[in-house]
């Protein structure tokens, strides 16, 4: 079930919201639960029983390491590991087999069998959130909840389940025992969600459609086509993304819960350094709390600090998608951020306009290879964007798109900005609270109608 959808917005979310409200403060962790099972058995109900395998395994194991963590450290320390291999299993076998078949298959006397395995929707973020759980009760970070159905609620929280926001335990564990609901909290998230919900479906649809026109010719683009489309992408994800987290933030609030941000206008960053402290907040924090600092962070030699941040960039680019292209993606931002903490950092800091410059590029550059996943494709794409393998400057098509589209990508370049959010929080308080439910119901009615004109618009994030 997919948020920008006449089902979800009309139907699933004002029944939930009902149930919820009309009953007593015990149920309502409960509804929840059976909500969350209903959304994400939509589509394939045969993933519930992962999920609640998913759930079971990470309740049992955070009980067991929370009695033995101050009794018997080697008991929960044996625990945590194998709760560790297990979720990891869990997760290399439905997204990763295929790869690694296809791939030592290619070596003699090897003849692995491909599975028809369909991959469970959103199964990288939650096994992420629950993997967090039983190491942070190692930890001392989060105190075991003993509460199956609250435990459960945590993990498959609808909201966020799908694209994240990655939520950890210990950030709503008090909210999970007691959320305290008010009409401003409410009107906030329907306002952030109305907010998500124009970003996906009135800029990212729009301007994914001429990526799309650019992506079906990579063997014949133009220098200047090349990087209409790579920026047209560009924006497309980022408010695909960006906008499925606003909505997940809203639709939290709606129900009493405040999830952490995950996005803070990432490409008015000087430095991929930055960028990647903007993009996808949550997933960088993850593997820095639970793999950077682990591995030694930067508390040891220049060396070992190099293969650290080489193991979370490759880890960080194969957790994106089981292709080969998201390891060669990930490695190419550990070489730009290895060259920034070596020595670039210190002359993109003497140039605000270079920095920026250099980092759209830097991202631009290498978004292609993220969303075709073949190296071929990707490799002509980007080699008509250096100019190597371009079929000329310019030409008419190029014109033509860049004049259709103008409007669109300027919008939404200035979307990109804290601009817009600060022009509207200068106008009178009185005028805001007259306007904003006129702005939420206009951005409603037109973002439906495009929703009622149109087939499917999955989100980017959902195949990871």
């Amino acid at each position: 079930m997919v948020f920008s959808s006449i089902l979800f917005m009309f139907i699933y979310l004002p029944v939930v919201l009902l149930l919820y409200y009309i009953s007593p403060v015990r149920w309502r962790n409960p509804i929840l639960f059976v909500a969350n099972m209903i959304f994400y058995g939509w589509g394939e109900p045969v993933y519930i029983l992962l999920m609640l395998v998913s759930i079971t395994i990470n309740y049992i194991n955070g009980i067991l390491i929370g009695k033995w963590r101050h009794v018997d450290d080697r008991k929960a320390k044996t625990v945590l590991v194998v709760n560790v291999v297990l979720n990891l299993a869990l997760l290399g076998f439905f997204k990763y087999y295929n790869l690694f078949a296809d791939t030592l298959n290619a070596l003699p006397f090897i003849n692995l069998p491909e599975l028809n395995v369909t991959l469970p929707i959103g199964i990288s973020f939650y096994t992420f959130q629950t993997m967090s759980y039983p190491i942070d009760v190692y930890r001392g970070d989060a105190d075991v909840q003993k509460n199956y159905i609250s435990f459960g609620t945590f993990v498959a929280l609808f909201p966020q389940l799908i694209a994240g926001p990655i939520v950890r335990y210990k950030d709503v564990a008090d909210q999970l025992g007691f959320r305290a609901s008010s009409v401003d909290q409410f009107s906030s998230g329907v306002e952030r969600f109305m907010i998500g919900v124009a970003k996906k479906v009135l800029l990212a649809n729009t301007i994914g459609k001429l990526w799309d026109v650019y992506a079906a010719s990579c063997g014949d683009l133009t220098f200047v086509g090349s990087w209409l489309g790579a920026i047209a992408f560009s924006l497309q994800i980022y408010f695909d993304f960006a906008g499925y987290s606003d909505m997940a933030i809203g639709l939290g609030r709606m129900i009493g819960f405040e999830f952490l941000e995950n996005f803070n206008y990432p490409y008015i960053s000087k430095s991929i350094t930055e960028f990647w402290r903007r993009w996808h907040m949550s997933l960088g924090t993850w593997f820095r709390d639970y793999l950077y600092i682990p591995l030694g962070g930067n508390r040891c030699g220049k060396a070992r600090q190099i293969l650290n941040i080489t193991i979370v960039w490759a880890a960080t680019g194969i957790w994106h998608g089981a292709n080969w292209t998201f390891l060669i993606w990930g490695l190419y931002y550990a070489f730009w951020l290895l060259l920034e903490k070596t020595f670039l950092l210190k002359y993109l800091n003497k140039s605000r306009v270079l920095g920026h410059i250099y980092t759209i590029a830097i991202v631009a550059l290498v978004w292609p290879l993220f969303k075709l996943e073949d190296i071929t494709l990707a490799g002509q794409y980007t080699s008509a964007m250096l100019g190597f393998g371009a079929n000329g400057f310019i030409r008419s098509d190029d014109i033509y798109y860049l004049c259709t589209y103008a409007v669109t990508i300027a919008i939404g370049v200035l979307a990109c900005t804290p601009l817009a959010a600060k022009l509207w929080h200068k106008l009178p308080k009185g005028f805001i609270r007259v306007a904003a439910p006129v702005v939420i119901l206009l951005g409603l009615v037109v973002s439906t109608a495009y929703l009622v004109d149109a087939t499917y618009n999955p989100f980017l994030y959902f195949n990871f």
